[in-house]
């Protein structure tokens, strides 16, 4: 059953084309600074949040941080677990992911069975996603035990990405990884979003508008930003997020023109 967050993100992919999520990390921020975060995104065009990361953060804190986003923001507030320690009542929803290319078990399908209690429990509305992490794959890597998919080998991203449709996953997330030095390739995401029936998310190494236009233009729906953001100064962090919605709403265009060129 599609629930009312999941709905409303393929309702703004529909009528933007494509959109903007800012994802907080709940280790690099307090309840205060991941609320003006979360605001600023929100003021300036994004059209969700996301809360997780790859390292561990007391459910305490989580739980402080998740409710500080949750009260000062309409938009939805969406989980991006690391691990079942990454779960939150506080939230909207939750990422109910599954890590396909981890050397670990545990992270392709037994952190999901004990967490699914969890999500019935708090009531949080679970949206199925396959995870892939791409070339340098950061933190995530590690902790997830992934072997990252080479940017050179599209081939092999896109067998996962149709893979986890088959699967029934409703969504696909190409991760390059928080803070590496380069997003996952164009050709990539053009080579799986021609193959796949269902929403593709990038995100990972996106630093600027014109880095979100060309990635955009290439077929992602969702396009995901973090370390941008945070690197960001208070005051050129609305200027950072109108930029990458920009660059989104450009590459759209781009997109358009030549479908119909």
């Amino acid at each position: 059953m599609i629930g009312k967050v999941e709905k409303y993100l393929l309702k703004k992919i529909k009528d933007d084309g494509a959109i903007h999520v800012t994802l907080i990390d709940p280790e690099d921020v307090n309840p205060k600074s991941g609320s003006y975060i979360a605001q600023a995104s929100e003021k300036h065009g994004t059209s969700a949040i996301m809360v997780g990361g790859s390292t561990i953060t007391s459910s305490n804190h989580l739980d402080a941080v998740v409710a500080a986003i949750k009260e000062s923001v309409d938009i939805p507030v969406i989980l991006f677990p690391n691990n079942i320690t990454g779960i939150s009542q506080q939230a909207d929803a939750i990422w109910f992911m599954s890590l396909l290319n981890s050397s670990d078990p545990y992270f392709i399908t037994g952190a999901q069975v004990l967490a699914a209690p969890l999500v019935r429990k708090f009531g949080l509305e679970p949206i199925p996603l396959g995870y892939l992490i791409i070339g340098e794959g950061g933190a995530a890597a590690v902790i997830g035990r992934a072997i990252p998919i080479p940017y050179n080998k599209p081939e092999l991203t896109v067998a996962h990405a149709l893979a986890a449709q088959y699967l029934g996953m409703r969504f696909v997330y190409l991760e390059a990884g928080s803070g590496v030095s380069k997003p996952v390739p164009c050709e990539m995401v053009k080579m799986v979003k021609k193959t796949i029936a269902v929403p593709l998310i990038v995100g990972g190494g996106i630093r600027t508008g014109l880095q979100a236009n060309k990635i955009v233009a290439a077929g992602a729906d969702i396009i995901v930003t973090s370390t941008a953001l945070q690197e960001a100064e208070k005051q050129s962090l609305t200027g950072k997020v109108q930029e990458i919605v920009e660059g989104i709403k450009e590459g759209v265009m781009n997109r358009y023109n030549r479908s119909v060129g």
